[in-house]
């Protein structure tokens, strides 16, 4: 584990694991994988907050039609 991994708190790592997730896999495939380990009810609308905080709607569909050409 990095330096950086230690210093974070759990939702910082959860973000940025999501992040990477999401980077790596897209959207729907990212939510898929965390579906097949965890199974408890979490806070989408709390980690999308995070995840797309400063950008705009703008932005977002510009990348989400880019990755899906």
């Amino acid at each position: 584990m990095t330096e950086r991994a230690r210093a974070m708190d759990e939702a910082e790592l959860r973000v940025l694991g999501i992040e990477a997730l999401n980077s790596a896999l897209g959207p729907a495939e990212a939510l898929r994988f965390l579906a097949l380990f965890h199974r408890e009810a979490t806070d989408y609308v709390g980690i999308s907050r995070k995840l797309y905080e400063g950008q705009t709607v703008e932005e977002i569909f510009k990348r989400s039609r880019e990755h899906w050409r």
